[in-house]
């Protein structure tokens, strides 16, 4: 009997910062720590033949209360996907046993690419304990395929923050973005989640094309306005005209915190990917009475949110043990 055992350490993210819809994402300093060990009994065989229900794989996911990985039957689970589809893409066939374990600080349903750090974090696992030597830029189209935002899977694990652009053949090219170090980002969560499969049905299939050009000025306004700190750019890069007006409803007293957040000081504020968490950037002078207008708009209207505050993004996914194991079969 052969045991690997691998444990990897992956961020939250908040995307889409306003205009960068879909395509910009910032990792945060939140983590989802994943361990998984893979037992084989030797020789070859068909993937999967193992134990467990339903993919014939025993996984195993610990809860820590609301801040915490949901478990799902292990088919659907997003960590054993990763997992699955890193192996898959390295075409190596393995038998036996695999457990995973996870904890996570991500809060699920608010927009901070809980999902996208589980599926990351299962190819990780993967890449790790059977030596797939999968670069860290299949693993972004790896996570994409899964998760569906690779403004999130991106950061999750590279770190920082970065611009995805989608390629004509299907691949995806990951650009670092650099942030002025005189910004404070700050995250409002309410206590209810969002639905982000709800909040991407919200959204038109097509929208104006006047709409659509704004939309243009205004991503570019927020790649300037990072870089450089340029209130008045954020202010307009944080005002999304493609994909908040039509979300915004299903987050209450979304614009009651918007609106506070900017009297307070910040050049706006805008929804973390799909919500319901709310992102606000502001001069870091500005962020205490930023952060306490945030809560109190919320609480105004009978919400105690909790609020996260960041002066940098963080850094990515990291791989804290891993065995070197002997060659695998490939298929």
């Amino acid at each position: 009997m052969t045991t690997r055992h691998a444990r990897v350490r992956v961020p939250a993210s908040t995307s889409n910062q306003g205009a960068g819809f879909d395509c910009v994402g910032l990792a945060v300093d939140r983590w989802l720590t994943a361990s998984a060990t893979v037992r084989q009994a030797g020789g070859g065989g068909g993937e999967g033949e193992g134990r467990g229900e339903g993919s014939g794989q025993s996984v195993v996911v610990n809860r820590a209360g609301r801040l915490a990985v949901v478990t799902l039957p292990s088919e659907q689970d997003l960590l054993y996907r990763g997992f699955q589809a890193a192996c898959h893409a390295a075409g190596v066939s393995w038998s036996g046993d695999l457990t995973i374990d996870a904890n996570s600080e991500i809060p699920v349903g608010y927009g901070l690419g809980s999902s996208a750090a589980a599926v990351v974090a299962g190819a990780l696992l993967a890449n790790a304990t059977l030596g797939l030597a999968l670069p860290r830029e299949r693993l972004v189209t790896i996570g994409a395929g899964i998760d569906g935002h690779p403004d999130n899977v991106a950061p999750a694990l590279y770190g920082g923050c970065l611009l995805v652009v989608r390629m004509p053949g299907g691949g995806l090219h990951v650009a670092g973005l650099v942030v002025a170090p005189q910004l404070e980002f700050l995250i409002a969560l309410p206590p209810f989640p969002s639905d982000t499969k709800a909040a991407r049905a919200a959204l038109p299939a097509t929208v104006p094309f006047k709409d659509a050009a704004l939309a243009v000025s205004r991503a570019a306004a927020l790649v300037q306005g990072l870089a450089t700190g340029d209130g008045a750019l954020l202010a307009l890069a944080l005002e999304d005209v493609l994909h908040v007006p039509y979300r915004r409803g299903g987050v209450p007293g979304y614009d009651d915190v918007v609106r506070a957040a900017r009297a307070a000081g910040a050049y706006g504020a805008t929804l973390s990917g799909a919500g319901s968490g709310v992102l606000a950037i502001a001069p870091r002078a500005a962020a205490d009475q930023v952060g306490r207008a945030l809560l109190d708009a919320w609480r105004a209207v009978g919400i105690t949110a909790e609020l996260l505050r960041f002066s940098r993004p963080a850094a990515g996914a990291s791989v804290l043990h891993a065995p070197h194991p002997a060659p695998l079969e490939t298929t």
